[in-house]
């Protein structure tokens, strides 16, 4: 894993934990819910990785593609709400990044 996506993983985990205990608003569950799946997608490309299932390549790409789903959401969040829309192309990009991992975890590249 780079060195820029460690912080990333462990803020959002510790960020999850403190939420979690509070009560929150919908649009709150809503980036809670983004917040943990890219965590547990950072997970699987480190697994990738450790296990061989990966090249070096392959996890640049992921974690670029993982990056762009995270300025996303920042995008999305700077006024203060996402929209039913925004939330719907947020978790489109979520989709198609655990495809990507699953594809590039299961070809015949190690």
């Amino acid at each position: 894993m780079s060195f820029w996506l460690k912080p990333l993983t462990t803020a959002v985990l510790a960020l999850g934990a403190v939420t979690a205990a509070q009560a929150v608003t919908p649009a709150e569950r809503q980036a809670q819910r983004v917040d943990n799946r890219q965590a547990r997608q950072a997970a699987r490309i480190d697994q990738g990785v450790a296990s061989g299932q990966l090249t070096r390549r392959e996890e640049h790409r992921l974690e670029h593609q993982q990056q762009h789903i995270a300025n996303m959401e920042t995008r999305m969040e700077s006024d203060g709400r996402v929209t039913g829309k925004e939330a719907v192309r947020l978790e489109h990009a979520q989709d198609r990044a655990s495809r990507n991992i699953y594809r590039k975890k299961h070809n015949a590249r190690h």
